[in-house]
């Protein structure tokens, strides 16, 4: 496999805080890498060393196979979380000031920024000075300037931060296309399900280490908490004492069909098919899967050390991300 960047080892001290250890990353060409972890964690100092806004004390980093140096910035992209828009400046004229600095013909820049500005609906905007934009808007433009150099590397920190869900689907597409065109993308967040829904890879960072990486698909088999959800019918005997050989009883819910829904947890050494062989000669099965855990299951069992499951609590992403912040502070 081909990296479009690679961090070995990299180290890196504010004072007496030790913001990354010896952490190593690999990003794959033409994909998108989660960079995953709780505020605090060392995400930020990371991607402000990729791009040489700040020195490691310590490791390799290299770009495309050679060694990071000033000849890269311009072959990357970067949109932070922070508005970095000058508020009294025509919307217009400062998107052509900055593709200007990123070496974009003027002539160039003026086609593609009018195509991108018509795709996102700012077009009525151009004249318009910036503070007269909302969040959303001002993180439009952002995104456009980001990306108009088309930079082998691009690296997006909470790019959905200030969008509506039509807006997020918007990006979203916009991300995908340029992944499929060959841009290798960083995408740092604390939001799960756009984890699932875009990243190939992902690297988590806790307390400045990095915990865990690989593909997505194989962080979530990897992680599997062995719970499984069935519906039963025509059953003998009852539900809990029914499992107790087999597995531990979490849920159970009868339907107005008849039909009851259970979730059960396998105890050690008993397989899906120990299961499905043991209630057989006891209840009807119509219909069985394994619960694989989210990422967002994986990131709070990573940190914190339990499954949501496991606490039979249901919390909203919010909430998630409020637990694994405050369990680092």
């Amino acid at each position: 496999m081909q990296y479009i960047f690679q961090a070995e080892e990299v180290s890196k001290k504010y004072d007496k805080h030790q913001a990354l250890t010896n952490v190593s990353i690999e990003v794959p060409q033409s994909g998108i890498f989660g960079l995953l972890g709780p505020n605090g964690a060392g995400k930020t100092t990371l991607i402000r060393i990729i791009n040489q806004i700040i020195a490691p004390d310590r490791g390799n980093l290299l770009f495309n196979g050679q060694k990071l140096n000033p000849g890269h910035i311009k072959e990357i992209g970067y949109l932070p979380e922070e508005r970095g828009l000058y508020k009294k400046m025509k919307v217009g004229e400062q998107a052509m000031y900055l593709a200007r600095l990123k070496d974009v013909k003027h002539s160039d820049a003026k086609v593609l920024l009018r195509q991108w500005f018509e795709k996102f609906d700012l077009m009525p905007w151009w004249d318009k000075k910036v503070e007269e934009l909302s969040k959303g808007m001002q993180q439009k433009v952002q995104f456009i300037v980001t990306v108009l150099h088309r930079p082998r590397l691009l690296i997006f920190d909470e790019p959905f931060s200030g969008f509506d869900p039509i807006n997020i689907n918007l990006l979203k597409d916009e991300i995908l296309n340029l992944k499929n065109q060959g841009t290798s993308i960083i995408f740092s967040t604390h939001n799960m399900s756009s984890v699932e829904e875009l990243c190939d890879h992902i690297a988590l960072i806790n307390k400045s280490e990095k915990i865990l990486d690989g593909k997505v698909e194989d962080i979530r088999k990897s992680h599997s908490s062995q719970i499984f959800s069935l519906s039963i019918n025509n059953q003998n005997g009852e539900t809990a004492k029914l499992f107790e050989p087999v597995a531990e009883l979490l849920e159970e819910k009868t339907r107005k069909d008849g039909l009851k829904d259970i979730r059960v947890k396998l105890r050690e050494k008993v397989s899906a098919n120990d299961l499905i062989r043991h209630i057989l000669p006891y209840a009807d099965l119509h219909s069985f899967h394994e619960e694989l855990p989210t990422m967002n299951d994986v990131f709070i069992k990573t940190v914190t050390g339990k499954y949501p499951q496991e606490r039979n609590t249901t919390l909203n992403q919010h909430t998630l991300t409020d637990q694994v912040n405050n369990s680092n502070s």
